[in-house]
């Protein structure tokens, strides 16, 4: 499917190819919809297989910030940008090379932090532009929004145990987390102090080692995470891996984890998921801290605001698997449906022209 097929299947606006070979920079930022607001959405630097793949990539993650935004009740469209190129080679004239397109777009979009890219280079985006946020705290910015991200995610993963097993208790729950950076590193330390069992797997020995050591817990291989007899899968990593190959494998009864796009392919894998009684957080709905984190710097909010709102996710998890189950549907069908009435709601009151 070519490009322009790809955005109007998916409904975005714009997307914007960024290239300067001087500092290395060869970026894709996706512009789905603004019509809550600004489109907002992390830069992600990754080593990319091919130009089609990180395509792919980026207008799903910034499809998911639409949803994400609407669903959390902010004021946000959904964007995203995606930097191929190696996460070990990263460079102050990479990230203000990024800074300067991103000004370019005049605030229609605002990034922040993603899968490999950290506050530092928030900072370094920040000399060329003010539309970036998740900057350091002597920057003016809130910091890493991991803790809250994790947060989040925590309240979701007890929302769904309270609807399957009829209990938000975590102590003796056996969680398998996937993916041990800096979400599912908060994530594990949340859950160890409310007494689940752990265990991890991700490709860096550093990472998991650092989990074991700070939280307890058991390292498994992973080509063993899927089949584990456990009570929660939290994919805290790359998306897609729940897909037709991982689901005939699965036995615990619940996914919910940090990742984005987790379903390979949202429909078939939702379906799948359901017609195998697994229950499956929508991921753009429990991991919508962080994006309620970088709302809340932009409006110059405490950090303790944020975590009150990402505790809210709670209820959100808890009332889109209640209505899956009660339209025998499944919990991404709920969790888009909710995210497109808001959509439609607003997007009715710009028929009325108000002069800039």
């Amino acid at each position: 499917m070519e490009a322009f097929e790809q955005m109007a299947a998916m409904g975005h606006e714009q997307v914007v190819f960024v290239n300067n070979p001087e500092v290395g920079l060869k970026a894709i930022i996706g512009i789905h919809d603004t019509t809550l607001g600004p489109s907002l959405g992390g830069c992600r630097l990754y080593p990319y297989g091919s130009e089609n793949e990180a395509l792919r990539d980026v207008l799903r993650l910034s499809r998911g910030m639409t949803y994400k935004a609407s669903i959390a009740g902010l004021d946000l469209g959904g964007g995203k940008a995606v930097i191929i190129g190696d996460p070990g080679i990263k460079s102050e004239g990479l990230f203000r090379a990024f800074g300067r397109a991103v000004e370019s777009l005049g605030g229609r979009y605002i990034t922040a932090e993603d899968m490999n890219t950290n506050v530092d280079d928030m900072n370094h985006i920040a000399r060329e532009t003010r539309w970036v946020t998740g900057k350091g705290q002597a920057s003016g910015g809130s910091g890493d929004p991991s803790p809250v991200t994790a947060w989040g995610v925590y309240h979701g993963i007890r929302a769904t145990l309270e609807v399957v097993f009829g209990s938000p208790d975590l102590a003796g729950k056996k969680v398998a987390i996937q993916g041990c950076g800096h979400v599912g590193y908060y994530l594990a330390g949340y859950l160890a102090e409310s007494g689940a069992k752990l265990y991890y797997t991700d490709i860096n020995a550093g990472k998991l080692d650092r989990c074991v050591q700070d939280f307890g817990g058991e390292v498994v291989d992973g080509e063993a995470y899927f089949g584990l007899d456990v009570d929660v899968l939290a994919p805290c990593a790359i998306g897609g891996i729940v897909n037709e190959h991982t689901i005939p494998q699965i036995k615990a009864p619940i996914i919910a984890g940090g990742a984005n796009n987790i379903l390979n392919e949202e429909k078939a894998d939702g379906e799948a998921l359901l017609a195998r009684g697994i229950t499956y957080a929508p991921d753009y709905v429990i991991n919508a801290g962080g994006l309620i984190n970088v709302y809340s710097e932009l409006k110059k909010w405490p950090r303790e605001k944020a975590m009150d709102d990402a505790a809210g996710i709670f209820n959100t998890v808890k009332d889109i698997i209640n209505r899956a189950k009660s339209e025998g549907s499944t919990t991404i069908e709920a969790a888009n449906a909710l995210a497109e009435r808001r959509l439609d709601q607003v997007a009715g009151i710009q028929r009325l022209h108000l002069p800039r």
